[in-house]
This record gives C-alpha cells, structure tokens and sequence, in this order.
C-alpha cells in the first residue's frame, strides 16, 4: 500500500523491565513490577510512540503491561482497555526459575521447545493456545480502527512473538525465527493487500518508510 493509504497499523509494544528479566527468571503469567528503569523505559517509549497518533491502547492487566501503557496513555489522553488474554505464556513450575535452573531441571523440555516442537513449558500452555486466545483479541480490536488506524497493543515477549506468528500465518514450528523483543521494543504489523506484514521488529526508534522496490 502507498503512503496515501497504508491500511490498519499495530504496533505490539513489550513492557519495560523487570528485576526478574535482569535476574533471567522465567516470569510467565506472574506478576512482576516494573523496575524504575523500566518505568523510565515505559516513560521514553511512550513519548515516541505518541508521536504515531495511536487511535486504541489495549493491554495485559499484569502489572509490568499496565504501568508501561499508563504512560501511554498519559500523553496520548487515550483510555486503556485491558484483557486477561494478553498475558504471558502460563509455563507452571518453570515460573520463577531462573534460566539456568530449567535447563538444570528441565533440559530436555527446554531442548524440545527451542527445537519447535509443541511442548507444554513447566506443565503450562503451549505455544498455540497462547496464539488462540490473545491474536483474536488483537484483530477484534483492530476491526474498530480506521482504515489508516493504529492499535497500540501492550504485552509480553512471548505472547507477541506467538501473535505476531498467527497474524502473518506462519506455521508454529516456525514463530521461534521471530527474535525476541528488548524490554519496551515494539513491533510493527501492517495491513498489506495480502494480509498482515511485518514492518518492524524489536524496534526502539521510529518506523521509517521503505524507499525501493520493495515497498
């Protein structure tokens, strides 16, 4: 699509940090708080991001996502919706544990999972029942846009990794060559003539446009 009209845009924004993400303790759908740095992180993303005009915010109603879309929101005037269905991947006993003590513990859980293979982290949900329950949120709300409208969706690493998968109909096995985002990186999904696209991904500068042929 030209510049003239690019269709829907979403950009899906991970939360600012958190003293488990320095500690590479596997935080899943537990309920961690931003760091100050993470609330600083929140606070200078949310100035670039407001600069997008966003028409919708919505959320994860954990409290890392809801205090760096607060910051959203505080500079945009916007009201954030917020949904369960965003949350991180639940991952059972690996909650809490360190990087290093699930490959201790559960080496060949975790061995199967990098490999693509649909495993059940720590006795939790799997890849696609992430993917089941947060894309569909994520394009109900994306219907309401208008035609050039931006949704600004605030969640987690690995629930946009698996969302970002399902919007542009890669096969699971395959959602694992998505790289992981920065704490408060986004990526940007745009509406194409043949469906979702990437745009941008683990961004913390603003999208520029795409000058070539490939445009």
């Amino acid at each position: 699509m030209s510049d003239g009209h690019r269709g829907r845009r979403l950009i899906l924004w991970r939360h600012g940090q958190t003293a488990w993400n320095l500690e590479r303790r596997f935080q899943g759908s537990m309920d961690v708080p931003l760091t100050e740095e993470g609330a600083g992180q929140a606070r200078r993303s949310a100035r670039l991001l407001a600069s997008l005009h966003p028409d919708a915010i919505i959320a994860s109603d954990l409290s890392r996502a809801v205090a760096t879309a607060a910051e959203l929101a505080r500079v945009t005037g916007l009201e954030v919706t917020y949904d369960e269905a965003l949350r991180e991947t639940y991952a059972g006993v690996w909650q809490g544990l360190t990087h290093e003590e699930i490959i201790a513990s559960y080496g060949d859980q975790y061995a199967a999972w990098k490999r693509g293979e649909p495993v059940r982290r720590g006795g939790g949900e799997l890849e696609t029942e992430v993917a089941d329950r947060a894309a569909p949120v994520v394009l109900r709300h994306a219907e309401k846009l208008p035609d050039d409208g931006t949704l600004v969706v605030v969640s987690h690493g690995g629930t946009i990794r698996t969302t970002i998968g399902r919007l542009l109909g890669l096969e699971p096995p395959h959602w694992e060559s998505l790289g992981g985002l920065s704490n408060c990186c986004w990526s940007v999904v745009g509406e194409g003539l043949r469906g979702w696209r990437l745009l941008e991904h683990n961004a913390g500068t603003l999208p520029a446009p795409v000058l070539g042929d490939d445009d």
